[in-house]
C-alpha cells in the first residue's frame, strides 16, 4: 500500500499525535500511582472539614467512655489498632465497628517500621488486618505507621497490602497526659481545613472531647469520617 505525499504527512502527524497521547496517558497514570502511595497528612484544603483518628495499642480502660462521648456528639472517628491489642480485646474491636467507626491498621507489634525489611513490614500489616477482620468483619484500608515513621520500604509495604498511609495535621501529644484544656488548645491552635487530629485513648482526651468538638463546630468545622475527608 502506497501513500501520496499529502496522505503520508497526515499519517505521520496522526501517528505522532497518538504517540504523544500515549506518553501523556502513561505519565498521568504513573503520577496517579505515586500520589496514591504518598502518606496523607491532610484532606482537601478547600473544605472546612476535619477528622479524628485514635491510635490504639493501650488504653482499653478509657475506650468505652470515649466511644460514649463520640456517640453523644454524633461523631465518627477512625481507630487505628495494633494487631496484638485487637487480638487481646476482640469485643472492643467489634464494638467500635458496630458503632459505625472505621478501623484502621496500626501494625501488629508497634515496631519501629523503618528498621524492618519489606517482608516483615508486610507481615505486620497483614497479621493486623486478619485479626481485625476476625473480630469486626471489617477490612482495613488505611495504615498509620507506629511513631509516624515511614520510608520507601514502608510505603511499598502499605501499597502491596492495599493500604494508604495516614499521618496527621495536629498531634494532641495526649500520650503525655496533659490537662484536658491543653489538649483542646493544641487542637484549636493547630487545626486547618482538611485537618487530621491524632489522639489516643486516655482519660484526659476523653474529658477534652466534648469541649473540643463543640469549639470545632463553633469555628464552622464539620467533623467527618476519614474516608470522606480524603475524598473531599
Amino acid at each position: 500500500m502506497f501513500f501520496s505525499g499529502g496522505k503520508k504527512r497526515l499519517f505521520l502527524i496522526a501517528a505522532l499525535i497518538l504517540l504523544v497521547i500515549c506518553i501523556y496517558t502513561a505519565a498521568f497514570a504513573s503520577e496517579q500511582v505515586v500520589q496514591r502511595k504518598k502518606p496523607i497528612y491532610q484532606g482537601v484544603p478547600a473544605k472546612k472539614q476535619v477528622s479524628i483518628t485514635v491510635n490504639v495499642d493501650w488504653g482499653e480502660e478509657h475506650l468505652p467512655a470515649m466511644l460514649e462521648v463520640l456517640q453523644k456528639s454524633r461523631v465518627k472517628a477512625t481507630f487505628f489498632m495494633t494487631g496484638r491489642w485487637a487480638g487481646e480485646h476482640p469485643e472492643l474491636v467489634n464494638k467500635v465497628a458496630r458503632l459505625g467507626h472505621e478501623i484502621g491498621n496500626h501494625g501488629y507489634s508497634h515496631p519501629h517500621v523503618n528498621d524492618l525489611p519489606l517482608e516483615q513490614n508486610i507481615e505486620e500489616i497483614k497479621k493486623t488486618s486478619d485479626v481485625i477482620y476476625r473480630a469486626a468483619q471489617q477490612k482495613t484500608r488505611y495504615f498509620a505507621p507506629p511513631y509516624g515513621e515511614f520510608n520507601d520500604t514502608v510505603i511499598e509495604a502499605a501499597s502491596q497490602t492495599g493500604h494508604r498511609i495516614i499521618l496527621w495535621t495536629v498531634d494532641t501529644v495526649d500520650w503525655q497526659k496533659p490537662p484536658p484544656a491543653e489538649i483542646t488548645s493544641r487542637v484549636l491552635d493547630g487545626i486547618q481545613n482538611g485537618g487530621i487530629i491524632l489522639m489516643h485513648p486516655t482519660e484526659q482526651t476523653t474529658q477534652a472531647l466534648p469541649e473540643m468538638i463543640k469549639r470545632l463546630r463553633e469555628k464552622g468545622y464539620q467533623i467527618v469520617p476519614l474516608e470522606k475527608l480524603i475524598a473531599g
